[in-house]
């Protein structure tokens, strides 16, 4: 469970403004920087004349936020891109700390209905009561377990269902949060204004937010049925053929066979038979939508579009297509302050992480159409980072182990300010900030 980054108010502290006037000199040309306190690491900052002081690490992972980027009140973590307030120490983007929230109230009648049990509809649904609506909202999902984080599902083997729950029942009954667990919603009367669900109820609305996911594509061959074909959604990376990892490019599976139930062998295309003890299935994932009808509440200030698409800003309002959790999370609070005629924009800037044989890799931006890739560093040497350019600007760029250029590019890129080839190109790297 993220929380809120431990404030320190300096006015409160004598020992700690001890502390600090040691060091102002250097925060003036550092603008941030790390500093202990008794036994606590602390993030000093300066912004416009103005020092802050909050706990140095993200309530996510535990990152030094020192490490990452500072962009006018908001630093962003260098591992996994979440923002910070400066001043206050919030979440800009990622909920999961309980601000103060309202809950339902008699005589409001007004019904916000959220089909899916993920981010998007948590977050919409803790916005909605933090901005004191008092009417029903209600969470239909066909999951079984209530919303829990996903991405964890990636980093820890043998996960308990109950570590990773974002939020217990007890706080939607707190909140009048309903949420109706293996619900399926078959179809939508935007008419009539009415749900239609799999075990035959009817729900109105008055808004409808639907945001049901993804899920893992499957192999459409013979042998998908065996029971040592496993699916997993996850990167692969050149490193793992330093590991005995063998590529088969450009080819693709026709068969699985089997002996007693379980898998022996994979057919592929171009008739190369592996023996095979277990098989696992990342190919990517589906659109999770059983509904023909759909709404959708995301566009510049919430009319319809796509439900699968959203203009993203820092692609010139290129309708786009990201099934990633960050996002996810920003759209349930775009939404919900557009429901409640509180238009805001959607300005956030995709930012990915992946950590493979114990190397973490990060992505930041929207790279589809690029035509060049600048590189500095060297993939063979576990250090890179790499520009992708189109029309001789950066739209994305990943890095190993070049802390935290890539955070930087995302705060440059969410600010509108455009990346020059030839920034990229500069052996003069100062701008990203790297330590």
């Amino acid at each position: 469970m993220i929380k809120k980054p431990h404030l320190i108010y300096l006015h409160r502290n004598e020992s700690f403004i001890w502390v600090v006037a040691g060091i102002m000199i250097s925060v003036c040309h550092r603008r941030m920087m790390e500093v202990e306190v008794g036994h606590h690491s602390v993030l000093l900052t300066r912004c416009e004349g103005k020092y802050s002081a909050i706990g140095n690490q993200c309530t996510h992972y535990g990152a030094p936020l020192s490490k990452g980027a500072i962009t006018g009140h908001t630093v962003r973590c260098p591992w996994h891109g979440a923002c910070f307030n400066i001043h206050t120490g919030d979440l800009e983007e990622q909920e999961k700390r309980i601000k103060n929230m309202g809950a339902g109230q008699p005589g409001f009648t007004h019904t916000v209905l959220l089909l899916g049990g993920g981010a998007t509809s948590l977050i919409c649904a803790e916005i909605l009561r933090q901005e004191n609506f008092a009417g029903r909202i209600i969470m239909a999902t066909r999951d079984e377990l209530l919303p829990y984080d996903k991405t964890r599902l990636s980093k820890v083997m043998n996960v308990e269902s109950e570590s990773i729950l974002l939020r217990r029942m007890e706080f939607f009954r707190r909140y009048d949060i309903e949420v109706w667990l293996r619900k399926e919603a078959l179809s939508v009367d935007t008419d009539e204004k009415t749900v239609t669900f799999d075990d035959g109820v009817v729900q109105s609305y008055d808004q409808l937010l639907i945001s049901t996911g993804c899920r893992a594509k499957s192999l459409d061959v013979p042998g998908m049925e065996l029971k040592n074909v496993k699916i997993l959604t996850s990167l692969r990376l050149q490193m793992l053929s330093e590991r005995s990892v063998t590529f088969y490019m450009n080819d693709s599976v026709t068969e699985i066979r089997g002996v007693d139930s379980k898998v022996k062998e994979v057919v592929l295309k171009s008739g190369k038979v592996i023996p095979a003890n277990l098989l696992i299935v990342g190919i990517g994932k589906v659109w999770f939508l059983t509904l023909v009808t759909v709404v959708c509440i995301i566009d510049h200030h919430s009319s319809t579009c796509d439900l699968a698409s959203f203009p993203l800003a820092m692609a010139k309002n290129q309708l786009v297509n990201i099934g990633h959790w960050q996002m996810a999370q920003a759209h349930g609070r775009i939404a919900a302050l557009n429901m409640l005629n509180k238009l805001t924009e959607l300005s956030s800037v995709p930012f990915y992480w992946t950590v493979l044989l114990g190397k973490t890799i990060r992505y930041a931006g929207y790279g589809e159409g690029y035509t060049e890739i600048i590189m500095k560093g060297k993939f063979e040497d576990d250090k890179f980072l790499a520009f992708y350019i189109k029309e001789d600007e950066v739209i994305a760029a990943a890095s190993l182990n070049y802390d935290p250029a890539v955070s930087v590019v995302a705060q440059r890129l969410v600010a509108g300010k455009v990346i020059t080839r030839k920034e990229a190109e500069s052996d003069d790297l100062s701008w990203l900030q790297l330590s």
